[in-house]
């Protein structure tokens, strides 16, 4: 899948992973082949994914998620900004994420 994360877009989960929290952490597993890669079959986050992760619902523009991550985190606006959206792109590319109407 091809394309660039936008700040002004709204994205959310594939419909073609399942997501799970098993023991704390956040797990995704693909339903469908050509889902994530061969290598990664399952995908993981750390704290600060699992936080990126579940603000990432479909409702609101990836711009109002950067700024509640800001509110929650003290980072640098442009790091923290480049963080997300470099996550992101990942899970775009991977077809974890979707973007939505």
């Amino acid at each position: 899948m091809t394309g660039k994360i936008d700040l002004g877009r709204i994205y959310g989960p594939s419909d073609d992973v399942v997501v799970r929290e098993i023991e704390g952490e956040i797990v995704i597993v693909p339903l469908t082949s050509g889902i994530g890669d061969l290598e990664d079959e399952c995908f993981t986050f750390d704290e600060w994914g699992r936080a990126v992760w579940s603000k990432i619902d479909g409702s609101r523009p990836l711009a109002t998620v950067v700024q509640e991550l800001l509110d929650d985190y003290d980072a640098p606006d442009e790091l923290l900004q480049r963080d997300v959206v470099g996550l992101l792109q990942e899970l775009y590319e991977r077809r974890m994420i979707v973007e939505k109407d």
